[in-house]
């Protein structure tokens, strides 16, 4: 099965996705009940970079007043476990099995979904539902997965406490970083090409930044790659590193000497940073990203310069079109049952 635009393609698209997202998700809040959000626990569930984007969000939506936390869809398969008192289910397309049937065994629970589309089989087991209208994509999931990250800041502002970012110019933001940060991206990726295995890294919201990176390496490049929380990485998953392996790290705190000390240690590491006080090195490439707002609009600008790298490590091996090679039969659906 090939998927339906090149990968770069659909990175070029994010501007105009964010756009398209903004104003249809801002209408469908106007006449949503949210109220189910803004009291009690929030479990936000998904699968592959879905789970990743629901990561990210799940962050934002703590720092803004909510108690949220993400799961994979598959641990709510036992329907005897109360987790949260509103579900919310990610899925790109809307159509993996897994966040369908996190929703489908909970029908008395307030239920919400974010798609692509309303057109998707998710609605059907969704009490409310968030088409995000982002547009075409990729596989792996790119535009679909900023319209995610998108839907879920804005409906945070209106069940939180609001965050007062101008979400208007976010658009504008990811098109000018589209084209300044290419440079060093390609540097990146030299920097990583060949290399027998990818940890990325990151804290909080650029946790799930660090997933859906390793998730796109691994789908985009075939390179195997894993996401580790920064103080995390520090006891014992960062030990098989050598000249052979990389490290991928988003953040501006401890991110940036744990950067610093691994390319000291002779590892081939790519900082991708709001501050700019660090610069390339040994070893090191460093890709600056002017901060935007903290959180979800953060982890956007962040994932352009990994998207960009990955990008031109995919074109290298010859995979400028991501073509699953082992595709599973049972976890997309057409139709719920």
């Amino acid at each position: 099965m090939t998927d339906r635009i090149p990968y770069r393609d659909a990175i070029a698209l994010q501007p105009a996705a964010l756009e398209s997202c903004l104003k249809a998700v801002t209408e469908t809040l106007d006449a949503l009940d949210i109220a189910p959000l803004k009291t009690g626990t929030i479990v936000l569930a998904g699968i592959g970079a879905s789970l990743n984007a629901a990561y990210v969000s799940a962050a934002h939506m703590r720092s803004h007043g909510l108690r949220a936390f993400a799961l994979p869809a598959t641990d709510l398969y036992d329907p005897n476990i109360n987790a949260g008192d509103a579900y919310i289910a990610f899925s790109a397309s809307g159509r993996s099995a897994e966040p369908i049937k996190a929703l489908q065994l909970r029908p008395s629970a307030h239920r919400y979904a974010i798609a692509k589309t309303a057109q998707s089989p998710i609605a059907t087991v969704a009490g409310t539902m968030l088409p995000t209208d982002s547009g075409d994509d990729s596989g792996p999931n790119v535009t679909s997965y900023i319209g995610s990250l998108l839907t879920a800041a804005l409906l945070t502002d209106k069940a939180g406490n609001p965050s007062g970012t101008d979400w208007s110019k976010l658009s504008s933001a990811v098109q000018t970083l589209l084209h300044t940060v290419r440079p060093q991206a390609d540097k990146a990726a030299r920097l990583l090409a060949g290399k027998v295995a990818i940890d990325c890294v990151g804290a909080s919201a650029a946790y799930g930044t660090a997933g859906y990176a390793a998730l796109l390496i691994r789908e985009a490049a075939r390179v195997s790659a894993q996401e580790w929380d920064t103080l995390n990485f520090l006891h014992g998953p960062m030990e098989p590193n050598d000249g052979q392996s990389g490290v991928l790290l988003f953040g501006n705190g401890r991110e940036v000497t744990l950067a610093k000390d691994l390319a000291k240690f002779g590892i081939p590491t790519v900082l991708v940073t709001g501050n700019a006080d660090v610069r390339d090195a040994d070893n090191l490439v460093v890709i600056h990203v002017p901060p935007f707002a903290p959180g979800v609009a953060d982890a956007i600008l962040q994932s352009v310069p990994a998207q960009l790298l990955i990008a031109t490590l995919s074109e290298e091996a010859g995979l400028p079109v991501c073509e699953f090679r082992y595709r599973q039969t049972d976890t997309k659906l057409d139709t719920v049952s």
